[in-house]
């Protein structure tokens, strides 16, 4: 390999290409114009410097206010764990950079990130303007297709394809959390790709706070993405001596369509991920819509009775449960229990909720503190906060700088002790509100650090209580899915994806979840109809069938279900019991996906092979034509099928080819219907 500087260093995606699609270096003729970069778009890593104009993967500032930067290749090696590093230094400056390659085993998702080391022992440090974990260069195609999900509080997950554009297409948040309007995702394929059909591309990044994907076509016909933390303007210092490992970005290919990328992603999150991925999940009950903050032992308790009796597994007690929290203006950071409303602490209700054979569960938000609460008057200088600038408030708080590591400490001194003097197995760790005047304490050249290293806090926070309390299970939260990415994910166990508990608007949110996320991590509720949020009036089982497509929760105000909404619930609790296993941790299909007609249907095929689950919604009636058969996917041809409920009987090539029909739906809108299938084992002729 040419070690020289300017070196255009590209590696294959590993297994993800075709090997037809490898690129060679470049050959450039003598025709070459003056005003192109030879190397934009092809390089491994594209830097800041030397005749490139495309988007860099890192720029800096010197120590000096200069920043062109020349690269030379030192070495590649095999790591003993068995991933290969890339190393490359500036050619005269104090800079080098890894390049780290990893695809773990049984899957098709490669790991990369990046570490930046200051290799000089002279005073003057290296500002990083652009650190990406990653450039993923992509073949010639003659067009590209960008996708990726957008949308806003309650109304998350809206899925989008749409023609790349020449030029840089750029995604992100500049938020401190991964936000509601966008997820940090894409995919690209050339405007050919369906569901289950064509050659999808598909780059993902573990971050938690600000982030951006910069999707780069060139003029040339060459097209890259740029994926990496921060946004313009959030700088990292990097010190004489020190080293800066950005997060990882996750890629991979597949000709089986969108949905074999979704389902590799899930494979891979399973796989190497998540923290416990072969439990099943609970059936929670949450109370915050029952009480809002008007908690107290004895409703509680009540509510607990009722959840126990539905078939509930987690009694979850939501907000308003500590010290000075009447409403949303005060409380945030004094989390003891309410004098008034839990005289006795929260143990009682603890022990109580674990008498009627459920686990304790507790809603905490330890990012945030209210200008009314004791913590405020005692550290005001704890919150993110500019010295000559007005604290902005959002829902009434602040926002806690968790990149400091006394604020950190704090957290997991309250956490440590409500854990084990309350006996709490479940944390909703929530986060409801986004950054703003966000700056790090004290004169330095990089005080918007914040949006990359509040996020790495909390990450130490949730590692430390998962090691010290192994019994502990976590969700995430933002005020719905304002903050869900593969590296939070690592650190919990279910993710709440949207505060809109409307079970026709959750199709939508669900299906852009599902095109990253596995059904096993999404958690889903039923709550009270007319809808809280919308007002639309849904009846029982649509509510259920919805929610049942990932992790089931109920929210609704029991204490005003009628004895016959109880018994329903109850028995369509014990329903999903019976399918859950298929649902958490099988295979994912879409098959029809909302807003494409009048019907949505998802597919669940279990690990064996042996049960399927299938789940059809009609959000509205109109008239026509009866529904055409559903093909459903990835099922034995020659073994045979029957449903559980009415005893027919398909073969697995019927049902993948012609297709299954659609059960009768009830009538109106608001239809749904569940579909059990069981493999047969039949003994071959002639036996006995």
């Amino acid at each position: 390999m040419d070690r020289a500087a300017g070196t255009v260093l590209h590696l294959h995606w590993g297994p993800l290409l075709p090997q037809t699609d490898a690129i060679a270096l470049p050959v450039w003729s003598e025709h070459d114009n003056s005003f192109a970069g030879r190397r934009d778009g092809v390089e491994e890593y594209p830097v800041d410097g030397g005749a490139r104009f495309g988007v860099p993967a890192l720029e800096v500032r010197f120590a000096d206010g200069s920043s062109p930067v020349e690269p030379t290749v030192q070495d590649i090696s095999l790591e003993a764990d068995g991933h290969v590093v890339v190393r490359l230094k500036d050619r005269t400056r104090p800079l080098s950079w890894d390049l780290h390659y990893r695809v773990p085993g049984d899957g098709d998702v490669l790991e990369r990130w990046t570490e930046f080391h200051h290799t000089g022992t002279a005073a003057g440090g290296i500002l990083l303007m652009r650190y990406a974990s990653a450039h993923w260069p992509l073949p010639q195609r003659p067009t590209w297709r960008i996708g990726s999900v957008h949308g806003g509080w309650s109304g998350e997950g809206r899925l989008d394809r749409v023609g790349l554009p020449v030029g840089e297409t750029v995604l992100g948040s500049r938020r401190g959390h991964t936000g509601h309007h966008a997820n940090p995702w894409v995919t690209l394929d050339a405007g050919d790709a369906g569901e289950e059909h064509g050659e999808v591309w598909a780059v993902a990044l573990a971050a938690s706070g600000s982030w951006r994907f910069t999707t780069q076509r060139t003029a040339a016909g060459r097209t890259g993405v740029v994926a990496g933390e921060g946004h313009e303007g959030v700088e990292l210092h990097l010190a004489p001596g020190s080293t800066h490992r950005t997060t990882v970005s996750l890629a991979l290919y597949t000709d089986c369509g969108f949905g074999g990328a979704s389902r590799a992603f899930h494979h891979h999150l399973r796989a190497h991920v998540l923290p416990h991925p072969e439990e099943i999940r609970p059936v929670l009950y949450n109370s915050w819509e029952a009480t809002s903050f008007a908690v107290d032992e004895a409703n509680q308790i009540a509510l607990a009775k009722r959840a126990a009796a539905l078939g509930a597994e987690l009694f979850v007690l939501d907000d308003g449960w500590f010290h000075g929290r009447d409403d949303d203006r005060a409380g945030l950071g004094d989390w003891t229990p309410h004098p008034h409303r839990f005289p006795r602490g929260l143990r009682p209700l603890a022990d109580g909720v674990h008498d009627l054979g459920m686990a304790f569960g507790l809603w905490v938000e330890p990012e945030m503190v209210n200008v009314d609460s004791d913590l405020y008057r005692r550290h005001p200088d704890w919150i993110l906060h500019l010295p000559d600038r007005t604290a902005t408030e959002l829902r009434n708080q602040l926002v806690l700088d968790f990149s400091r590591p006394e604020v950190t400490d704090w957290a997991l001194t309250w956490l440590r002790q409500t854990i084990e003097c309350h006996s709490v197995d479940f944390l909703k760790w929530d986060f409801n509100r986004s950054f703003s005047e966000a700056a790090a304490p004290g004169p330095a050249p990089d005080v918007r650090r914040i949006h990359v290293e509040h996020a790495r806090g909390v990450h130490h926070v949730l590692d430390r209580l998962r090691t010290e309390f192994p019994h502990l299970r976590v969700e995430t939260c933002a005020g719905g899915g304002g903050r869900l990415d593969p590296a939070m994910l690592a650190r919990t166990d279910q993710a709440w994806a949207s505060d809109n508990t409307d079970a026709v608007d959750r199709l939508t949110i669900q299906h852009g979840f599902s095109q990253m996320y596995p059904a096993g991590v999404m958690s889903a509720w039923v709550t009270d109809s007319p809808n809280p949020l919308t007002g639309r009036v849904v009846p029982m089982p649509f509510r259920f069938h919805s929610a049942m497509a990932g992790v089931l929760g109920i929210g609704g105000d029991l204490t005003r279900w009628t004895e016959t909404e109880l018994a329903e619930a109850g028995r369509l609790v014990r329903l999903y019991k019976d399918i859950r296993p298929v649902v958490q941790q099988g295979t994912q299909f879409r098959l029809l996906a909302p807003g494409e007609g009048p019907l949505t249907a998802v597919q669940y095929l279990d690990t064996s092979g042996e049960r399927v689950v299938v789940l059809i919604w009609r959000p509205g009636t109109a008239f026509g034509p009866s529904y055409p058969p559903l093909r459903l996917r990835g099922l034995e041809g020659e073994g045979r099928y029957r449903d559980e409920e009415t005893g027919r009987e398909w073969s697995g090539a019927t049902l993948t080819g012609f297709g299954m029909p659609v059960p009768a739906l009830p009538p109106g809108d608001c239809a749904s219907v569940l579909v059990r299938l069981r493999r047969i084992h039949t003994r071959p002729r002639g036996t006995r």
